[in-house]
């Protein structure tokens, strides 16, 4: 009998064309849709309804089972707390992190099988491969696609099951198979931002679920120039929605947030785009996963990313320990933010990474 793989379908058509190309070799493939949010699901921003019509138009061109699973408790429970306690403490989580540890490969996974399956499959722009008995996880061949970033805190046993099947593939192909298999989401638009909160805006959303604790902005001088609406609606590196846009300083430069001052409940803002406050050499990041369950030699040079839409840079290892890690980068850094991950690679392999300082 053909090996049973499940599919992690979202309506999209990437996780669409990863069902395609895994019926053409031969697999039994099982559709699951997966509704992870349920707070506002007929909302004019969330699109569940829509994408569960889209994936069910899908498996019926590909003649495949489908399933759908609510996901929303543990997603309430394992990935919204942490991403609201983390906002409440001044820092900027990224939950599509802890959505693919926690959610994708974890409750996801567990409930693939369940249903019989010996691995499940995601159309996620990334890639596995073994060797010597360990599984890596490495870059996708569309670099400017690639989501190891957003998986760098997998487990041996999490990609031991799991097969990418647009590893080699660019997102042009990707579309134009889609498009010749007759697939109706050919020319879906890509979803974007965070998954629950859509193309909403994300202060408003925030505005639901946080209140507001207004205080100072201020200079680094300790000058008071504003006041905000709470140390949670702002980022590390923000230029507009800060409301000081009439306020011109010296050179008559727009002002960047460059840093938090939890205790005086402050927003220290500094006026020009690269301004000194804004850049790090050092990051020190906790909360450590490593993809091959050790971590890497410190004594070797490595490239990493503070962001996702961020190009590699070069780095070395300046200390390292069970609990924490402490990174030098051969260039500033800019807008280094607190919640965000510090993710590490060797070449193509992506190591693993932590939450940044």
């Amino acid at each position: 009998m053909a090996e049973r793989i499940v599919v992690g379908m979202s309506g999209g058509v990437d996780s669409s064309v990863a069902a395609l190309l895994l019926k053409r070799q031969g697999y039994e493939v099982v559709g699951l849709f997966m509704k992870n949010w349920e707070d506002d699901d007929d909302d004019e921003y969330c699109s569940t309804r829509q994408d569960l019509v889209d994936v069910a138009a899908v498996a019926d061109v590909l003649g495949i089972e489908l399933e759908a699973v609510n996901f929303a408790a543990e997603y309430r429970e394992r990935v919204f707390a942490e991403f609201l306690s983390e906002y409440s403490a001044g820092r900027t989580p990224n939950p599509d992190v802890l959505c693919n540890a926690e959610i994708k490969f974890k409750a996801f996974l567990d409930h693939a099988l369940a249903m019989g399956a010996r691995r499940i499959a995601t159309g996620h722009y990334a890639g596995v491969r073994e060797r010597d008995g360990r599984f890596e996880l490495v870059r996708a061949a569309d670099r400017a696609k690639d989501q190891t970033y957003f998986l760098h805190r997998l487990t041996q046993a999490q990609l031991a099951r799991v097969t990418f099947p647009l590893a080699e593939l660019r997102k042009a192909e990707v579309r134009a198979i889609a498009r010749e298999a007759g697939l109706p989401v050919h020319a879906k638009k890509d979803s974007t931002g965070i998954c629950f909160i859509g193309e909403r805006p994300f202060r408003e959303f925030l505005n639901r679920y946080l209140a507001r604790k207004p205080g100072p902005i201020r200079t680094p001088e300790g000058r008071v120039i504003g006041e905000h609406i709470g140390l949670a609606f702002y980022t590390i590196g923000q230029r507009k929605g800060i409301g000081l846009g009439g306020m011109r300083g010296a050179g008559g430069e727009p002002w960047y947030v460059a840093a938090k001052d939890l205790a005086a409940n402050a927003l220290v803002v500094v006026q020009g785009h690269d301004h000194p406050l804004l850049l790090s050499r050092r990051v020190v990041a906790r909360d450590l996963a490593w993809i091959a369950g050790a971590p890497p030699d410190a004594a070797r040079a490595y490239t990493a990313r503070t962001r996702y839409r961020q190009a590699d840079a070069p780095c070395r290892i300046a200390a390292l320990a069970a609990d924490a890690m402490t990174v030098d980068f051969d260039a500033p850094q800019r807008a280094v933010t607190p919640g965000q991950s510090l993710v590490l690679y060797a070449d193509e392999r992506c190591l693993g990474g932590g939450v940044i300082q």
